[in-house]
């Protein structure tokens, strides 16, 4: 399976914040949306960062005033991304690797979406019940026969 079709059930667009805007902006959109991350774009709306829960929770173990901070401050400069034609599993596997949970998703240096390990889990559950119901049906037509 690939990255498209986990986009491809999703719904809502991407949320995103701006390099300029201020962490207490940031933490007030993660908990508007109940998401753990937010996508940084520049003006273009290029991706330039990510900043997560955990970003935020990092800065503030060694800054009280990290509210005050903006987000470029705090952001994950250097992101991973995605691919729509990549595979699930790679994708899983890259983001276990690399301790992290979000993966935006490019396609010509366009953002188009985003995927969490909870999307690919979700896929992956939905599959391995799908195998489990046919082999339960052939188990039991083999079982009439």
């Amino acid at each position: 399976m690939k990255v498209r079709h986990i986009l491809a059930t999703k719904v809502g667009g991407v949320i995103t914040i701006t390099p300029q805007d201020s962490v207490k902006t940031a933490v007030s959109r993660l908990a508007e949306h109940n998401i753990g991350v937010l996508l940084v774009v520049a003006e273009d709306g290029k991706l330039i960062g990510i900043i997560s829960e955990r970003d935020i929770v990092r800065q503030a173990a060694a800054d009280n005033n990290v509210l005050t901070l903006s987000v470029a401050e705090v952001m994950t400069h250097d992101v991973k991304v995605g691919l729509p034609q990549d595979d699930l599993m790679a994708v899983a596997n890259t983001m276990t690797d690399g301790r992290f949970r979000h993966l935006p998703i490019v396609d010509n240096d366009e953002l188009i979406g985003i995927i969490s390990i909870g999307d690919v889990i979700k896929i992956q559950r939905d599959v391995f019940r799908g195998e489990i119901d046919t082999l339960e049906t052939q188990l039991l037509q083999e079982d009439e026969s």
